[in-house]
């Protein structure tokens, strides 16, 4: 019996379990995330049926292309294409966290032993990084974590080449990786690699530029990259947000992940986070943090391969862990509310019920997770005046900045006839008629 496969495949499966039924219920029960997965949802249906990615909730007509370089979620298509549902998506992030769990874990296993191995693995497959990423909802830096893990297994392996070839497809991943392949060559170059360490140093770099700056221009509207200007020096750090997620992100491995040359690899997303001006990128909320999660726990594995009585430092990362998941979204699963169907749902039921499938919708981020299956969905902030849908849902009670009646703004901006078709618990849907 292969002890570490089974070690890693059982807290996998925990995982994949946990997170799983974490999804579903988010999903069942409405919990308003963000406009990101129908986005990707609208993204991964064009891939479905081999069209291009376009995503009306950014704007009619947009390709995603001009906005994120993630052509890797395109891998995603073929099971969309057999269940269209949001909820493919969303299980298709948790098996992708699941896989880089159970190869977490199976490192650490054969490298440090079964049971301080395994508590390495239940420590990785409950950290806030994959936690608030799956609350989140799907994005494409999913794909990255297993890839991060099998390529930190070869590090620790010293196998090089392996290695590269499991760094190499972050380029598809999502534009700012290419960076991350940078710093992989770095790591190569301190291990004595010069030669390839400064070949993928240089590869990474280009990647990354040429994408910023010929591939993602390219299918962009206006031949620009969107996140340029939005990427600028930060004046402070308030309330001291990027010095406490740089804390916990080293601190959830007892600061162990620091006596590993491997930790250098999450330098290029801290860095791009704590410069740019937008305070979601300095926490540790949202999915910012998922890329860094395997990489400073194989730098743990690596750092107790390297000095053994590091491995003492494991316990204190159980207590690091221990103070994240009071009131985590893994821990919300032992709280008898969050089994309770929620007030409203039985609205928002009927709401999705109400848009027929093949329909155009507007709606603001309330429901637009859930209407984006099957229809045209628009979002209230990007639709313009190029196009008119046949229906417009609004959640007042979520004070999400929307008009205040569907009805009334229906027809001020579209003009013709529309009637009101539920007014329910804050939401509204109204129909065009003519």
């Amino acid at each position: 019996m292969n002890v570490p496969r089974v070690c890693g495949a059982v807290v996998g499966a925990a995982g994949a379990l946990a997170y799983a039924t974490l999804t579903l219920l988010r999903f069942h029960q409405f919990r308003l995330a963000s406009w990101d997965n129908a986005i990707f949802e609208q993204a991964i249906a064009g891939y479905a049926h081999l069209n291009a990615p376009i995503v009306d909730v950014k704007a009619p007509g947009f390709h995603i292309l001009g906005d994120h370089f993630s052509p890797i979620d395109a891998l995603v298509a073929p099971f969309y294409r057999l269940f269209p549902d949001a909820r493919t998506i969303l299980l298709a992030q948790v098996v992708l966290i699941a896989l880089s769990i159970a190869i977490v874990t199976t490192l650490a296993v054969r490298v440090i032993g079964t049971w301080t191995g395994s508590a390495v693995g239940v420590l990785y497959a409950v950290s806030f990084g994959l936690q608030s990423a799956v609350a989140a909802d799907f994005h494409e830096v999913a794909f990255a974590a297993p890839l991060l893990a099998m390529a930190g297994a070869a590090y620790v392996d010293r196998r090089y080449t392996a290695m590269l070839w499991w760094t190499a497809p972050l380029v598809l991943v999502k534009e700012d990786l290419g960076l991350t392949v940078a710093a992989v060559g770095a790591v190569l170059w301190l291990a004595g690699e010069h030669r390839r360490g400064a070949w993928t140093m240089i590869g990474g770099v280009v990647a990354a530029a040429l994408t910023v700056v010929v591939i993602i221009p390219a299918f962009a509207s206006d031949g620009a990259y969107a996140y340029t200007a939005s990427t600028g020096l930060a004046p402070f750090d308030e309330p001291g947000r990027k010095l406490a997620t740089l804390a916990l992100t080293v601190g959830i491995t007892g600061l162990a992940a620091l006596l590993s040359p491997w930790v250098l690899v999450a330098l290029p997303t801290l860095a791009w986070r704590f410069a740019a001006d937008n305070p979601y990128y300095w926490g540790t909320d949202w999915h910012y943090s998922l890329i860094l999660m395997p990489i400073v726990f194989v730098a743990l594995v690596d750092a107790i391969k390297r000095f053994d009585q590091v491995r003492w430092l494991v316990p204190v990362a159980a207590v690091v862990t221990g103070f994240t998941i009071a009131g985590s979204p893994l821990a919300s699963l032992l709280d008898d509310d969050t089994w309770q169907d929620p007030p409203r749902a039985s609205a928002a039921r009927d709401i999705v019920a109400a848009v027929p499938e093949g329909a155009s919708v507007e709606s603001d981020i309330g429901l637009l997770t859930h209407l984006a299956t099957g229809r045209t969905a628009y979002w209230v902030g990007t639709i313009g005046d190029t196009v008119t849908p046949d229906y417009v849902v609004f959640d007042h009670q979520s004070q999400l900045g929307s008009p205040p009646d569907a009805l009334v703004y229906a027809r001020d901006k579209y003009g013709g006839t529309w009637a009101t078709v539920i007014d329910r618990d804050g939401y509204q849907l109204v129909r065009r008629l003519a």
